[in-house]
């Protein structure tokens, strides 16, 4: 009894592992789906392709005053990150990269950026005019966002993952300071996660757009 057991475990296995949807790492990019930021291969037959972690609906303002939304997004791929506009520490390096971004991908509809203001009260509608006007930037191409700070936060650490420090703290008062860039694709998934103040990381993130325009 015991060995007919064994055999049907073993079958099991095996039948598991012949049918388990295969990925190729060399081509595709990985989900994230916690604030682990741990790279998941997952394939569109899978069970837990429908569970896969997406960016929910937003609102804010932009550096024209106008309505940002998810929807300005939906069927894009677009690098988010954290900045503000007094920062005098990453945050040049960040707008630095985010406009080789945008040069790179000046003429290319499928491709966008959002920044996120880490302090909305400051940083109004002609605060951020003004900082893209400093930064040369397209407002075709790249959102400066502001709005309700307890949002921008709430987006920022539970779907953006981009706070390292509240993973450890949980504290809700800390000021979010993060250099991540963070690739999303057209489905609202992280693909991935990058340091912004890095050029190197900004060369990746452009070969990496490469590979998510080749997604269906």
């Amino acid at each position: 009894m015991k060995n007919k057991i064994y055999l049907l475990l073993a079958l099991i296995t095996i039948f598991a592992c012949k049918t388990e949807p295969k990925v190729n790492k060399e081509t595709t990019l990985p989900f994230f789906n916690s604030a682990e930021f741990t790279p998941e291969w997952i394939s569109e037959t899978s069970i837990s392709y429908r569970n896969i972690h997406t960016i929910p609906d937003f609102e804010f303002i932009n550096q024209n005053g106008e309505k940002v939304t998810e929807s300005t997004y939906k069927d894009k791929i677009y690098v988010a990150d954290f900045f503000f506009t007094t920062c005098p520490g990453i945050c040049p390096r960040l707008a630095k990269n985010m406009g080789k971004l945008q040069e790179a991908f000046k003429d290319d509809e499928e491709v966008l950026l959002l920044s996120h203001s880490v302090t909305p009260e400051q940083d109004s509608v002609p605060v951020l005019k003004a900082y893209a006007k400093e930064n040369n930037v397209d407002s075709k191409k790249w959102n400066l966002v502001t709005g309700n700070k307890n949002e921008i936060y709430d987006i920022a650490r539970k779907s953006y993952f981009a706070d390292e420090d509240f993973v450890k703290t949980q504290d809700e008062s800390a000021f979010i300071h993060t250099e991540n860039f963070i690739l999303i694709d057209k489905k609202g998934r992280i693909r991935g996660v990058y340091n912004g103040t890095l050029a190197i990381e900004t060369e990746r993130i452009l070969r990496h757009i490469q590979l998510l325009k080749k997604e269906d």
